[in-house]
């Protein structure tokens, strides 16, 4: 933010052009000081000017020069800024006599604002000084970077008082700066790229990036503008430029001070504004006097051509204090950050002979301390540092992987280097940061479990410094890339990759933070997959094609073999997981059986000791351990560490393993040590025996018996070694305490099932001396009878028995304890209830003095007493300990058979000490006994009986048993049954009797009462008395009005029809005959069926209701009166007879007649009464005097005939041939007699086809699209109305064949209303105008229809074709690139289309063979844009030709969705040879095995054999090359023999032709030279005259052997062999294919489960609860129910826009009339009227489209381009409304019209629409409301616009209102706006969305799932099984081979000469070094 004072200063330097100008021609005057305003003056008036104000004569010179000596004339003049300084002197090059002073403004640029807040100066938790001062080292690097002798940068760190306040001083020689760069450098964030160093804009150059430099190093890192100062003023508060340009002889000084900015800040004075001062150099006349140090900087400015001083003052004092105590770090973080620009590309390698043989130039960069005396200043030159990590990296390293990264194109380039550090015997060599806080691992046991600390060399840290433009950015380190990070089953052990640093080099392409601390993005853009990694160097010299990744992995191998020193694991045993272990070191562990270290092998099984470990251990070798992934399970594996599992020894002590570390073994230990070791402490610490001591002499002995209560002990225990000593202690550690033993007893019982322990305790060990040993106290509680143990026995660890699985002594005792004799009893079970005279038994027990069964004293008698009860038993037995008192009977009375009664019942036994038992028992009824029942006398007839009954035990008690049934036999009726089971009583009820009562008198029946299920029980007779019954029993009916008429019942009555039958009236009588007398209750059971009404007052007194006849003579009427539901009842049936004729009936034959058609059949005329039944009253003559009256009634054929055997009249020949259709009134008339009768009249034949909703203009309609509205037609018949006939086929065809026309159906029948509907779904010709025709027939007759003009216009989002342009003439080389092919998708109109995604283009190429099936490749995919490439076309480049030479096909497709796929043309390209590159045979020779026979065929190297010169990838090249091809013999052993060819030579030349060259025949000579079992290779080299060079030669490897049957036996297996790989290729590529197939499918069961995931979460977001993925039926079924609410709201009814969008393309937006909807209706009405002139106009997006649509209507239709619509922005307020507060209250709601419009689409581009159209127009409730709103508004002298009111009326802008041009008719005379469907209609559809896109996803995800199944089941089929047998078959066979073909040479190496080689075909592993 400019300071305000700044701002005044700026605004006021715009008027007029301010210069400084010194007069410095004279040396001993002070300079004099004029500031001259030179506005409107040349360069001749400004010299005329200056000469006046310095009075300077017409005969001096002078010459005129900025302040950094560029002379003024005449062209400079003009362009001099405003506040330039500048000096007169009297040449170029005179020194300026005295200091000068320069005004200056350092503004800070624009970007201080806007990247402000993007990245601050921090230290990230470090001393930040280091990079403090690193920004000041940073731009005297970038001054030193010209110079052409040497550079010098000097840090000076002044801290003696004595000399100044401390300063710090950046000091360089480089080239300066001039007062406008030093201006620049004042001011905040003006980078290089912005800077403008000249004072003159022709003498500007602008910022040129410098060249590649290795490493970067291109000193170019003054960069922001910002470093220097923000470090200046984080060191300290003030700092001080001192500078001199090489090009001036002045220097410049300028200060910045935070007190000077305070200061300015107070007094309100410029803050940015400051001065230079321009002096001569070592003038220090203007230092103060307490600044020596600063007077002493400026005396070494003598003889310096150029150089820079940055003087920093007040210095922090946390800053003062790390320089005092930390001056030697700074100076290692110094040398870290400029490693490279001190020591050179190379970095300070120490080891080189020759450090700077790199020719990088020699920067000095020289670190000084000055303190206060005594102490002498400190001085370290940075060259000089040796423990920077760069340094120790170097140093520390092997081995150097160099690469390169590409990032794009200008992307910029990063050179990397990867150094490797080895493991070295027990230690690895990667170097410690020494300023870091390193963990020291001791040798404690802490740490042995845990390898991480031995195996990770690096540990955490990442692998990469990153150096931008050569120095280091500390804060950004790289982990690793994927192709130097370890890959899963990587052979190399884990810890190599943690051996190796690197370095990144980067250029100034990649940004960094402007504190210089980190790197913005730099590993995001290196981790892109467009960044190509090449590696530099020779890292492999016969690699040539390989991959980074690949050659990163053999220089890794090759440094892990050769320089690595470590132990060697064999044997491996398993891999096993260790959970005592931290969870990420628990897998993998990898167990070995032996290990070879320092020349020493240890082996499972022996003996070992370890050392520095506490304590001691001795033990055997169970296993060794190491840590790691995909460890070879078929070889030897090296590692830096490892551990060993022992088992401690001696094992009967320790029983343990222990791991540890395998350093920690004592390779000097001998296995007698150990051994002995192991004895001695068996002897001493092992425990033997117990011996057992009874001291009061009553010792028990094996197996004795004692009575119960018997005591046993004490006793005292000791414990024996084997030496026979006591001991209670184990030392298992050697030293101190040992482990503390106990001695425990336990007395156990032995028991039928089971064992019981009595008692158990643990002794201490007493060490008294009197009493020592274990002691046990006097057991005295045995008192339990059986078998018993006494078990003594050692204890330790907290009662342990055994040590490490082996027993501990013990001592064991067996006795038994038996019974006493008798003392008590006790009673058995005897259950507590007891039933009347039911026996019952009591059991009896005899216990001892403890309570143990024991057997009964002779001669015992019972005694039993009960009071209140009658007791006696039976007899009294003893069975062996048992007595039991057999048959004991209770007898007494029970007060309730439910309730039991409670008695104490007492058992004594005399003679014994405890002699009596008393227990209580509950006394129930017995069994049943007898039947007793109370009879009833007499019964009425009708009425059933009821007797009750009882069953009584022996006492008489009612008792209650199980099938306790009583039956009861009565005669004549069925048997009744009462179940007396659960209350011993119960009540029997008969059916009703009912017997025929003759003269009233009574009957006698016989009743029988039994139990069948209890025979024992006697039956009871009885007798029963029948009563005649006193109920209804019959009805008479009777008739007063015909003399008391007695009605017969079921009678048949004739009455006159609709009369009423009055006056009936009933009796009742019971079975005696008498009449019943009525009652009300009587009367409420009396029902009726003709009538509901009852009056029950009148049934009371005998009176029926009256029965109304039937209207008509058809319908009889049965009537019934029943008495209590029917069982008493009388019923009758009354006939209706016809009434009086009333009028005429018309019966018509049908009820439909078509206008003009007859009817077809007759009309019957009949007399009725008034009830409509026909009386037959009817005469012949009748048919004169009948007429007929209706609407458009024919009446010239209407005839009457006579019909006598109905006696009624038919009419005939009725027709209509005028009116409407619709119902018909007919009237008939004869005599005083009128009929009338309707009759519908339906639409006749149809005859015409109309449009409903024609349009009145010519609709539009984009090509390929279809007509949103559909065509509704209507069928009418001649008269003009609409003829529903579905007889009758609509159909719709085009007016021309070009014109093809989609719908959903062409013809069909119209529907019930006559009307058939044609949705066009797309219409597809060329453009122009056609017709639509509607046609129809009936009864093959045409029937005339409607025509639609229509008009195609071409679809510019229609993709219609591909068009492909490249470069005809280009040719296709194998293996290179293709030509740029560019694709335009082109519209119907002919234009590019630009919406569709890069990915929607794909390009394809296959073979052109169409013999066979055509290869085809993988799709290729269009590249990246450029920045010149044209954004309606996409580029395919770099796209990689076929590497077989042929035809070939290629296609470009384009993916319009997921179903629509479009393609282009072919074009077919013919791919030619590459360059040649090599020699090659047509086919691959196998290897030949030869051998120095006699016979030729043995000695044959190669036979009918072509070569050909041919590309890298096969193809024949060399058709035009001739020359010759010389074939030699080599072996990779110059020692070896060479075999000779054929004539003794030991080479051949063979003819090339046009690149081939044929060998008929190629054989060693007989008995040649070489050596037996070698291999040889055979060097085919071509030489050509012209063409490349050089051309790999072909070579071709044999076997040499002396002997024919050895020969011929290798041969056949090196042939089988090569098939066995080739087999084995085959399968080993279909498995990698399975695989990475498996993963593909995995990645998209995850995907589409991600997918699933994230839609269901976005539902459930929606109130649709979806806990859990749903089936794809419930998601259709919810999919139902959602559409089926949507189509409620579409079908709701509501207000429609009437007007047709007829108009629809990407430029069009649609008819005003359907851009907006108004939910309000009378808003609605309001608004389309005053905009009706406007609701059919076409809106567009461009003036181009409305041209267009205007042209093609002919001008008929208006339109509306947006782009020519230009509307206030933003919303006005209301009129009333003035900043937000109203002027008055206004009345009628006002609202502006166009807030009332809802915009369903594009609300930006219908907003502008609405706002041309509506304007500011106001909608208010009435008149009343919008006049006074008016006044109110022009009385603020406001304007008012439009007001409209929801009534309908409207009030102008200019005040007019009333009459019908201001009045909206009524709605329905108006195409108004639509309505808005609700707002839950939208929520539908945004659901229905989602549910489908969730739909295809669970379906994307079953059949991901399903397919990653399916190939799952078909790796696990017999055929894969199969494949997987037949590999593992496969390797056998090669191993056995392999087995052979070592066999076979080694014998035949032994016949051979000593000299020979190593064997062919067998790799001899050479010993790593040590």
């Amino acid at each position: 933010m400019h300071h305000p004072s700044a701002v005044v200063s700026l605004q006021r330097g715009r008027s007029k052009k301010e210069i400084c100008v010194y007069d410095c021609r004279f040396e001993n005057r002070e300079a004099a000081k004029k500031t001259l305003d030179i506005c409107g003056l040349d360069f001749n008036g400004f010299l005329k000017h200056l000469s006046e104000i310095f009075s300077i004569s017409l005969h001096q010179t002078f010459v005129l020069v900025t302040t950094d000596r560029t002379v003024i004339d005449y062209d400079t003049f003009e362009k001099l800024q405003s506040s330039t300084t500048l000096y007169m002197l009297q040449h170029e090059g005179q020194a300026l006599p005295a200091a000068t002073k320069e005004d200056i403004l350092f503004v800070p640029h624009y970007d201080t604002l806007i990247q402000c807040g993007t990245f601050e100066y921090y230290a990230d938790g470090k001393e930040s000084l280091p990079y403090a001062l690193a920004e000041l080292v940073d731009n005297s690097l970038s001054a030193t970077a010209t110079n052409k002798g040497g550079r010098q940068i000097e840090i000076r760190t002044l801290l003696d008082k004595t000399v100044g306040k401390p300063a710090i001083v950046v000091l360089d020689n480089g080239r300066g700066m001039t007062s406008k760069q030093l201006n620049n450098w004042a001011v905040y964030r003006l980078s290089k790229f912005l800077r403008k160093n000249d004072t003159f804009e022709s003498q500007r150059e602008g910022y040129v990036r410098p060249g590649y430099v290795p490493r970067s190093l291109n000193s170019d890192i003054s960069y922001f503008g910002v470093g220097g100062k923000n470090a200046a003023f984080f060191i300290g508060d003030s700092v001080k430029m001192i500078t001199k340009p090489a090009t001036s002889p002045d220097v410049h000084e300028l200060i910045l001070s935070k007190e000077e900015f305070e200061r300015k800040e107070e007094n309100n004075e410029d803050v940015y504004k400051g001065t230079i001062l321009n002096r001569k150099p070592c003038d220090s006349s203007h230092v103060a006097l307490d600044e020596g140090f600063l007077r002493s900087i400026i005396a070494e400015e003598s003889g310096k051509e150029s150089f820079t001083a940055v003087v920093i003052t007040g210095v922090k004092p946390d800053h003062i204090t790390y320089l005092l105590n930390h001056f030697d770090k700074l100076a290692t973080e110094l040398a870290h950050i400029y490693h490279y620009y001190i020591h050179g590309v190379n970095g300070n390698d120490m080891r080189r002979a020759s450090p700077g043989s790199d020719n990088f130039q020699k920067i000095d960069f020289l670190l000084t301390l000055r303190e206060k005396p005594p102490k002498f200043p400190h001085a370290i030159h940075l060259r000089e540092v040796v423990n920077d990590m760069q340094t120790l990296y170097i140093n520390a390293a092997v081995d150097t992987f160099e690469f390169r990264a590409s990032v794009g194109p200008d992307g910029g380039t990063v050179e990397g280097i990867i150094r490797y550090h080895p493991f070295l015997y027990d230690r690895e060599t990667y170097p410690k940061d020494p300023s870091a806080a390193q963990a020291s691992v001791g040798d404690d046991d802490d740490c042995e479990n845990e390898p991480a600390a031995q195996n990770q060399a690096r540990g955490k840290r990442d692998i990469f410094e990153c150096f931008w433009n050569g120095r280091l950015i500390p804060y950004t380190t790289v982990s690793e890339f994927d192709w130097c990070s370890r890959r899963i089953k990587e052979p190399l052990p884990a810890e190599c990759f943690s051996r190796f640093s690197g370095v990144l080099f980067t250029d100034d392409k990649f940004q960094v933070s402007t504190s210089k601390l980190q790197f913005m993005e730099l590993e995001l853009k290196l981790r892109n997959k467009d960044t190509i990694f090449t590696p530099i160097g020779n890292v492999q010299k016969h690699s040539k094609r390989g991959d980074i990744q690949k050659k990163f992995l053999e220089w890794l191998q090759n440094c892990h073999n050769k320089h690595d020193k470590q132990v060697k694991f064999r044997g491996y045993k398993e891999t096993i997981t260790r959970l005592e272990l931290s969870k990420k070191m628990q897998h993998p562990w990898n167990t070995f059986s032996s290990i070879e270290w320092d020349g020493k092998i240890y082996k499972e099984g022996q003996l070992v000791k370890s050392h520095r470990t506490v304590p001691i251990y001795h033990g055997t070798v169970v296993r060794f351990l190491l840590y790691g992934y995909d460890v070879c399970c078929k070889g030897d594996v090296f590692a830096t560490g490892g551990q060993v599992e022992i088992k401690r020894e001696p094992e009967a002590l320790y029983g343990t393993t222990k791991i540890m570390p395998i350093s920690k073994i004592d390779r000097a230990a001998t296995d007698e040590a150990i051994k002995s070791y192991i004895e001695n402490e068996l002897d001493k610490w092992l425990p033997e025996k117990l011996n057992v001591d009874w001291p009061d002499g009553n010792s028990w002995p094996q197996d004795d018996v004692c009575p119960a209560g018997t005591p046993l002990g004490p006793l005292r225990v000791d414990i024996l070694n084997r030496k026979g000593d006591p001991m209670s202690r184990i030392n298992t550690w050697g030293t101190g305490m040992g482990m503390k033993m106990n001695v425990g007893l336990k007395v156990v019982a032995h028991g039928p099932k089971k064992d019981c322990v009595v008692v158990s305790c643990v002794a201490p060990y007493v060490s008294n001396s009197r009493y020592s040993g274990y002691w046990f106290k006097k057991i005295e509680s045995l008192a339990v009878l059986g078998k018993y143990t006494l078990t003594l026995f050692t204890l330790v660890n907290e009662g342990k028995t055994t040590l490490h699985g082996q027993q501990l002594p013990s001592y064991v005792l067996k006795f038994t304890i038996k019974e006493g004799k008798a003392d008590s009893f006790t009673l058995g079970a005897v259950s507590p209830s007891v039933r009347v005279g039911v026996p019952f038994n009591i059991p009896l027990h005899m216990k001892d003095h403890y309570g143990n069964p024991t057997a009964p004293p002779p001669q015992l008698q019972p005694d039993l007493k009960c009071s209140g009860l009658e007791l006696s038993f039976e007899t009294f037995n003893s069975s062996g300990k048992g007595w039991l008192i057999k048959g004991v009977k209770a007898k007494g009375k029970v007060q309730n058979y439910q309730q039991s009664e409670s008695y104490d019942l007492c058992v004594t036994l005399p003679g014994l000490t405890q002699d009596n038992q008393t227990f209580m028992i509950s006394l129930l009824p017995g069994n049943p006994h007898s039947l007793h029942v109370k009879s009833e006398v007499a019964v009425e007839n009708g009425n059933p009986a009821i007797f009750e009954v009882e069953i009584h035990d022996e006492a008489g008690n009612i008792t209650a048993n199980p099938k306790q049934s009583v039956f009861c036999q009565i005669q004549g009726l069925p048997v009744a049954t009462a179940d007396c089971s659960s209350t011993g009583a119960g009540k029997l009820e008969t059916k009703p009797i009912k017997l025929k009562i003759v003269n009233g008198e009574p009957q006698t029946l016989k009743v029988k009462f039994d139990m069948p299920n209890q025979k024992h029980i006697r039956p009871y007779l009885a007798k029963l008395k029948v009563l005649p019954s006193s109920q209804v029993s019959m009805m008479k009916l009777y008739s007063e009005d015909d003399n008391r008429l007695v009605l017969e019942n079921n009678e048949k009555i004739e009455w006159q029809a609709g009369g009423v039958v009055q006056n009936l009236f009933y009796k009742l009588f019971d079975e005696s005959g008498r009449e019943v007398p009525l009652t009300a209750e009587i009367a409420s059971m009396i029902k009726v069926n003709w009538t509901g009404v009852v009056d029950r007052t009148e049934l009371a007194h005998g009176s029926l209701p009256d029965v109304q006849v039937p209207a008509q003579v058809q319908e009889e009427r049965f009537c019934q009166v029943s008495y209590q539901h029917q069982s008493v009842s009388f019923s009758f049936t009354i006939v209706p007879c016809p009434d009086e004729p009333k009028q005429l009936k018309a019966t018509l034959p049908q009820s439909t007649l078509k206008l003009g058609e007859t009817l077809s059949g007759h009309i019957i005329l009949e007399l009725v009464d008034q009830f409509d039944n026909v009386t037959q009253k009817l005469t012949p003559a009748c048919v004169d005097h009948i007429t007929l009256k209706a609407e458009g009634l024919d009446k010239s054929a209407i005839q009457y005939t006579w019909q006598p055997s109905s006696r009624s009249v038919e009419v005939t020949g009725l027709r209509f041939h005028s009116g409407s259709p619709g119902s018909r009134e007919m009237c008939f008339h004869y005599g005083r007699y009128e009929g009338w009768v309707n009759i519908k009249v339906s639409p006749g034949d149809p005859a015409l086809l109309k449009l409903i909703g024609e349009p009145e203009q010519t609709l539009q309609v984009l090509n390929g699209r279809g007509i949103p509205t559909p065509f509704s037609v209507q069928l009418y018949d001649e008269f003009g109305n609409p003829s529903p006939d579905k007889r009758v086929v609509a159909e719709i065809r085009s007016s021309s064949p070009s014109l093809q026309v989609m719908t959903d159906v062409i013809s069909q029948p119209v529907d019930a209303e006559g009307k058939a509907s044609f949705k066009v779904n797309c219409v597809s010709g060329a453009k122009g105008h056609y017709q639509l025709h509607f046609k129809s027939s009936f009864n093959n007759k045409p029937i005339p229809g409607p025509s639609v003009n229509l008009t195609v216009i071409s679809d510019p989002t229609k993709p219609v074709c591909l068009s492909v342009s490249y470069d005809t003439t280009a040719k296709c080389l194998a293996g290179g690139p293709f030509p740029v092919f560019s694709v335009v998708v082109v519209s119907d109109e002919g234009s590019p289309i630009t919406t569709f995604q890069p990915t929607a283009v794909t390009m394809h190429v296959r073979t052109e063979d169409s013999s066979t099936s055509p290869q085809t490749f993988p799709e290729l995919k269009c590249s990246k844009p450029m920045e010149n490439d044209k954004r309606d076309r996409f580029y395919f480049r770099d796209k990689k030709v076929p590497e077989q030479v042929g035809k070939y096909v290629i296609h470009f497709s384009l993916n319009i969705d997921e179903t629509n796929v479009m393609r282009s043309k072919q074009i077919h390209i013919n791919v030619e040879a590459n360059q040649p590159v090599k020699l090659g045979p047509d086919s691959q020779p196998p290897a030949p095995v030869v051998s120095h026979s006699m016979d030729i065929s043995r000695r044959t190297l190669v036979e009918n054999m072509s070569l050909q010169i041919m590309d890298a990838f096969g193809n024949p090249a060399g058709q035009d090359l001739n020359g010759k091809v010389i074939v030699s013999i080599t072996c990779s052993d110059a020692r070896k023999a060479l075999p000779l060819f054929e004539g003794q030579t030991n080479s051949i030349q063979m003819s090339l032709d046009n690149g081939r060259s044929h060998i008929f025949r190629l054989a060693i000579v007989e008995n040649s030279p070489g050596e037996n079992g070698s291999k040889y290779m055979l060097l085919f080299k071509p030489e050509v005259s012209t063409g490349p060079s050089p051309l790999l030669p072909f070579e071709l490897p044999f076997h040499f052997y002396n002997g024919a049957e050895n020969q011929q036996k290798v041969s056949e297996l090196i042939k089988k062999k090569d098939e066995l790989i080739r087999t084995l290729s085959t399968i080993e590529e279909h498995n990698i294919s399975y695989s990475a197939l498996r993963d593909l499918f995995m990645k998209q069961v995850m995907a589409t489960k991600q997918k699933e995931a994230s839609l269901r979460d976005e539902l459930n977001k929606r109130t649709m609860k979806i806990e859990k993925p749903l089936s794809i039926p419930d998601i259709d079924k919810l999919l139902q129910e959602k559409k089926a609410e949507c189509e409620g709201f579409e079908r709701m009814t509501r207000r429609v826009c009437s007007i047709r969008n007829n108009f629809s393309g990407p430029d069009v937006l649609g008819t005003v009339a359907h851009l907006a909807v108004v939910e309000d209706d009378e808003a609605a009405r309001v608004i389309s009227w005053h905009v009706r002139g406007d609701m059919d106009c076409v809106i567009t997006r461009t003036t181009e489209a409305a041209q267009r649509i205007y042209k093609d209507t002919r001008g008929n239709q208006q339109v509306m381009p947006l782009d020519g619509i230009i509307v206030q922005q933003g919303d006005r307020p209301l009129p009333h409304i003035r900043n937000g507060r109203s002027l008055f209250d206004a009345p009628g709601n006002p609202v502006r019209a166009r807030q009332l419009l809802i915009y369903p689409d594009e609300k930006e581009k219908c907003d502008i629409v609405f706002k041309n159209l509506l304007g500011d127009t106001i909608l208010l409730d009435d008149l009343d409301s919008a006049t006074n709103y008016r006044k109110a508004v022009v009385e603020k002298r406001i304007p008012c616009p439009t007001i409209l009111t929801r009534q309908g009326d409207m009030v102008s802008a200019k005040g007019k209102f009333g009459g019908r041009q201001n009045k909206a008719p009524p709605i329905d005379r108006l195409q108004v706006f639509g309505a808005p469907l609700p707002q839950q209609y939208y929520t539908l559809k945004k659901d229905l969305e989602l549910l489908s896109q969730y739909h295809k996803a669970m379906t994307n995800e079953e059949k991901a799932v399903k397919d990653h199944d399916d190939h799952i089941n078909k790796w696990k089929s017999p055929e894969m099984q199969q494949n997987r047998q037949r590999k593992e078959a496969i390797q056998k066979q090669l191993e056995e081979i392999d087995r052979q073909l070592a066999s076979a040479t080694v014998r035949s190496g032994k016949r051979g000469p000593e000299s020979a080689g190593e064997p062919s075909g067998i790799s001899t592993k050479r010993p790593r070094p040590t």
